[in-house]
């Protein structure tokens, strides 16, 4: 087994997340909250943790604030233990002004903050994907192979695999091919796994299946600095296909839940499947907790309810209301007489005060949260939206596009931004 202190992990902080917007219109993608309580960037670094690996770096970009206060209010460690959660945003130096220009950029050009830490090995992960994933095994394989590279790889059918990085792997795991996001069925279907490789894994599947990419790599230090030494940008696109030939490059299949945020649709799915009675991701795992900020809120109290299938966040007052497949996020305010079905509600960043309250309704302005008599269905709310009293919403019938009152409908799901004012009696 490695050493754990012989290895770095490394955080992509993600992109502009257009695939994501609204969600990703006041904030990067790793800061999106999650299922009530958390944020996207929660899952990777606990996975790091219960890894055993806690020398983690957090690369930035795109409207990090609430990222960078998440972080600073959620991750300290002892004096004792040597680990820590370092953030590093794009920044300009005298060799270049440039903001991260890829994934293969954000790495090479942090390489001479990593090399100020003793390591061996480099691991590389996303910032935005649900799932949990013990990293000890896939360094495990990654020493025991004596590969340069390990990928990790989800096996899915050829029907699910449009816009991921598929490989074909060899019986010894070996990787021979990779494509980055093919869209020709033919080559596809080229990639399929040998019968070989699909008789180990644990489940069968009724169509021919293909290992994707997960976004996950160990790196050997010195491969890591080679494969780096040039101008390539992005590493499914391009470091990782140069390197075939030149360097030995293994996969390391994962079957375990697999989510990839990527989108409003997938979000929206992967958030309601929380509230299933055998969720597909278990954050009730004693051996390997979800970590996140400790907010000290007070249980939430729920008066007089119909609720199915619900997750409720802590803090929250619900009164005389029906909730139906939902995730109701911390903070939560919801009138009399409210109606919510396959809604995922991410609550507020504070409690206001009566003082802010009464000028608010005084003015017009509903407070935080959800007034009564509304009926709300295949929505996202997000945080610190004000929604008035006898409110309608429902993309049923509706086109993707924005609405008034900052209300977007994205892959058929109503959004209702950070911060929205809905009126009372609005209808959509």
């Amino acid at each position: 087994m490695a050493d754990a202190q012989k290895i770095l992990s490394v955080i992509m902080g993600g992109g502009r997340g257009t695939r994501l917007f609204p969600l990703t219109k006041e904030r990067c993608k790793p800061a999106v909250p999650l299922a009530g309580k958390y944020r996207l960037v929660d899952i990777p670094i606990s996975n790091c943790l219960n890894s055993g690996y806690n020398r983690i770096f957090l690369l930035t970009q795109f409207l990090t604030a609430s990222l960078h206060r998440h972080i600073r209010q959620s991750y300290h460690f002892d004096p004792f233990s040597g680990g820590f959660v370092d953030i590093l945003s794009a920044e300009q130096t005298e060799k270049s002004s440039a903001w991260y220009e890829g994934t293969a950029d954000a790495v090479r050009r942090n390489l001479v903050h990593f090399n100020s830490h003793e390591h061996d090995l480099v691991l590389i992960l996303s910032g935005d994907q649900l799932y949990r994933m013990d990293f000890a095994k896939i360094v495990a394989q990654h020493i025991a192979s004596k590969a340069d590279v390990t990928i990790a790889a989800v096996a899915l059918p050829v029907s699910k695999v449009e816009g991921l990085g598929l490989m074909r792997v060899n019986d010894e795991l070996t990787i021979s091919e990779f494509v980055e996001k093919p869209k020709d069925p033919a080559i596809i279907r080229g990639l399929a796994m040998s019968p070989a490789l699909e008789s180990r894994l644990q489940t069968a599947c009724d169509e021919p299946r293909c290992l994707a990419s997960m976004g996950i790599y160990v790196f050997s230090r010195d491969v890591l600095a080679r494969a780096l030494d040039n101008t390539m940008k992005d590493f499914g696109k391009e470091v990782i296909p140069s390197l075939l030939g030149t360097a030995k490059l293994c996969s390391h299949v994962f079957e375990g839940y697999w989510e990839d945020i990527g989108t409003v649709k997938a979000f929206f799915d992967a958030n309601l499947a929380l509230a299933h009675p055998l969720p597909p991701f278990n954050f009730f795992d004693r051996e390997a907790p979800i970590y996140t900020h400790a907010r000290y809120l007070p249980a939430s109290k729920i008066n007089r309810c119909s609720i199915d299938h619900v997750v409720i966040g802590d803090g929250c007052i619900v009164t005389d209301s029906t909730l139906k497949r939902c995730v109701i996020g911390i903070r939560s305010i919801l009138g009399e007489n409210s109606h919510l079905e396959d809604v995922v509600m991410m609550g507020a960043d504070y409690y206001e005060k009566d003082s802010e309250l009464k000028a608010a309704r005084e003015s017009g302005v509903p407070g935080f949260g959800l007034g009564k008599n509304c009926l709300i269905k295949h929505a996202i709310i997000d945080k610190n939206a004000r929604i008035g009293d006898s409110v309608v919403l429902t993309p049923e019938g509706k086109p993707d596009g924005d609405y008034p009152h900052d209300i977007v409908i994205r892959d058929g799901v109503l959004c209702v931004c950070k911060g929205a004012v809905i009126p009372s009696g609005f209808r959509l």
